[in-house]
């Protein structure tokens, strides 16, 4: 079976994947399906300012996303980008957001140092994301990566400060403020953000190890 080298198609750190020709129309056509040319079409022109990106579709038009790059990087996979998103990066200052991964209406992202986003997050409209505090603060660390795992949720206008660590499938409630570590699968809310309860559904649970298993009976 033939294989094609698909530089679209990238994940940070990593060499372009070699794909069989079949999967790659399959996935060509399904990507066609589910989007417009014209999200598409914006997609590709806004992926020209990142460093390294995979598939990128941008959907609902103008403000187009912007990206304020001051000497650092930005490495994506394949991702949408509502209207209104802003991406910014400071000197040697990195940006990564995984494969899956869509960021709604008027979210900002900030990196001074690291912001790491990981695969399949959802981000909803206006969220503040951002590893520093902008200016120096007397006694304290200004600049701290912020790291965010795997199908997390966050709703509408959260803010994530500096420092922040928050586990895989997690959910982080509309209106919430976040500046401390949030465990894997939990929901959290309010003002600073604190436990709201576990985040389970009707057949798994948080096992010792943070993933899901299986419900005992």
């Amino acid at each position: 079976m033939k294989t094609l080298r698909v530089p679209g198609l990238m994940v940070p750190g990593s060499r372009p994947q070699r794909l069989e020709v079949g999967e790659f129309i399959r996935r060509l056509r399904n990507r066609f399906a589910k989007y417009s040319i014209t999200e598409m079409l914006a997609g590709w022109i806004f992926s020209r300012q990142l460093t390294r990106h995979g598939i990128t579709i941008v959907s609902q038009g103008w403000p187009w996303p912007k990206v304020i790059n001051l000497g650092g990087e930005i490495h994506t996979e394949n991702c949408q980008f509502y209207s209104g998103v802003r991406l910014e990066v400071g000197p040697g200052a990195r940006l990564e957001i995984g494969n899956g991964t869509y960021l709604n209406r008027n979210t900002l992202v900030h990196a001074s140092s690291l912001v790491r986003i990981g695969a399949d997050c959802q981000v909803s409209w206006d969220v503040v994301i951002i590893d520093s505090d902008m200016h120096p603060v007397r006694g304290q660390t200004s600049v701290k990566p912020i790291i965010i795992e795997d199908e997390v949720w966050i709703g509408c206008r959260v803010i994530i400060l500096k420092g922040v660590h928050i586990g895989k499938g997690a959910v982080i409630a509309a209106g919430a403020v976040v500046t401390k570590d949030v465990a894997p699968y939990t929901v959290v809310g309010g003002v600073p953000a604190n436990i709201l309860q576990p985040r389970l559904d009707a057949v798994t649970q948080v096992s010792g190890d943070g993933g899901p298993r299986p419900r005992a009976s």
